[in-house]
């Protein structure tokens, strides 16, 4: 059996897909910048490589079958290097996308939208088979929002459209059988959970799960702006955040894509803020 190459694989949906995927009793290679201190399952094999660096990838790669792809940039500067390298091995890549990309947009409303686009285009020109997961906004990202939670009683930021969050284990429970069952060749899935909710509704969630009353402030651009920066937050990525919650658009696309793959609904945030309470206390 070809093992199944996860990138990303110490991150919020990495790490949950490689969990799934050993669940399955597939054969699991993780590719991770820091081996040593990836702290995974026994049954992976890990690996050191880094995305930026495609010429390091040479060991990491032979005897893949399928690679679940994270592109952790801001700009596809590096990435037809690294789908080649893939290329050369693996027959299936499975890109995970955002739910914003809009298939009839001669460009895109935001830069992070543009991102998934473009990467799209290069997976699909990439000489193997290919599948697409475009995600919703994941309910892990909330994680950000702890140190604020931890200390005060709001949580301040900017404004941003509502959105169908979906929990990182759907994610990665349609990753895991889209990279091991047949029939999802050229596929497109859009993934989101069950219901629609603004930020303030998101904190609110939280807050009852940690037996606290929270509430969401809405921050003035400039002023979150500053606050994303103070925070350390490389200032391409603070603008790129902040050019997507100018322009995303306002949806109340709730999609059953979850439940069709896997047989079981798409978790509630509700659920996912009791789950990780304590990481908020």
């Amino acid at each position: 059996m070809n093992d199944i190459l996860v990138t990303g694989a110490t991150g919020n949906v990495g790490r949950q897909v490689v969990d799934q995927l050993l669940d399955s009793g597939a054969a699991v290679r993780a590719l991770v910048r820091e081996p040593a201190s990836a702290a995974l399952p026994a049954g992976a094999t890990v690996v050191g490589g880094d995305l930026s660096e495609p010429d390091g990838l040479v060991e990491a790669l032979p005897g893949i079958g399928s690679a679940f792809l994270i592109w952790p940039f801001l700009t596809t500067e590096g990435a037809p290097a690294v789908l080649a390298a893939l290329a050369r091995h693996a027959r299936r890549i499975v890109y995970l996308s955002s739910s914003g990309v809009d298939d009839h947009a001669a460009r895109q409303t935001d830069p992070i939208n543009q991102l998934h686009a473009d990467m799209e285009r290069l997976v699909k020109a990439s000489g193997v088979e290919w599948s697409v997961l475009r995600s919703d906004t994941i309910a892990s990202n909330t994680r950000g929002w702890a140190a604020q939670i931890r200390t005060t009683q709001a949580v301040r930021g900017p404004g941003i459209a509502a959105t169908a969050v979906i929990h990182e284990r759907d994610v990665a429970a349609v990753a895991a059988r889209v990279l091991t069952e047949p029939g999802h060749a050229a596929a497109t899935y859009v993934l989101t959970g069950p219901e629609v909710l603004s930020r303030a509704e998101q904190v609110q969630l939280i807050g009852e799960a940690i037996g606290r009353p929270l509430r969401f402030e809405e921050l003035p651009l400039q002023v979150a702006r500053e606050q994303m920066l103070a925070d350390g937050r490389p200032p391409a990525l603070v603008e790129a955040l902040l050019d997507s919650a100018v322009a995303r658009p306002a949806s109340d696309a709730v999609t059953a894509t979850v439940q069709e793959i896997t047989g079981a609904p798409a978790r509630t945030f509700r659920s996912w803020a009791r789950e990780h309470a304590d990481e908020f206390l």
